[in-house]
């Protein structure tokens, strides 16, 4: 009878302690998922430039948040990608083209965009984007963004078209020319983790 006792008391033992090692290996994906999410790095913060044109009209700017960056599309429907010539450059102040007249821009630096693509209609020179300068780009709300602070709208002149983009700090950023839109992507961080 103590004999039992002594194998029941084993085996109990034993699968507790099973039991208590298996934890841990359940556990371990769960905390995997909680790493950092690896970003892409080394866009640095220089400016980026490619010459290139077309008389295709701007006609909307969106944004969007993303894992390890903020998104600024501007939509240039017809436009090639080899077509959308563009300067996207950090700024310490942003003055409109033709005019001179400084436009605030808000946040912690400002990168100044200008794609070569007019914000009206080339040939009866009808605004083909409903924006005003010196004001918000429409339709754009950036309320809890971790990287945009603040969006302006310059103006186009002389078929460019010049939006000012207020950002947290001086951040890396990259440009990607597609058909039908020019995007700028604004890291949240150097670091190359979230």
């Amino acid at each position: 009878m103590v004999r039992t006792r002594i194998i029941w008391a084993t085996a109990a033992l034993m699968t507790a302690t099973l039991g208590v090692a298996a934890i841990p290996a359940q556990a371990a994906p769960a905390a995997a998922a909680r790493t950092a999410t690896v970003c892409a790095t080394g866009w640095g913060s220089i400016a980026k430039t490619y010459s290139a044109g077309t008389m295709e009209s701007v006609r909307n700017a969106r944004t969007g948040q993303h894992t390890c960056y903020d998104r600024l599309v501007i939509d240039v429907p017809g436009a090639t990608a080899a077509q959308l010539g563009y300067t996207v450059q950090y700024v310490t102040r942003l003055y409109q083209d033709g005019s001179g007249r400084y436009i605030p821009v808000a946040g912690g630096a400002i990168l100044e965009v200008r794609v070569t693509a007019p914000a009206y209609d080339p040939d009866t020179g009808t605004p083909t984007y409903p924006a005003r300068a010196g004001q918000p780009l429409p339709g754009v709300n950036i309320t809890g963004y971790r990287t945009f602070r603040d969006t302006r709208y310059a103006g186009s002149f002389e078929g460019d078209t010049q939006l000012g983009l207020g950002v947290r700090a001086r951040l890396p950023f990259r440009v990607l020319p597609l058909d039908g839109r020019l995007v700028i992507d604004v890291a949240h961080s150097w670091t190359a983790t979230r």
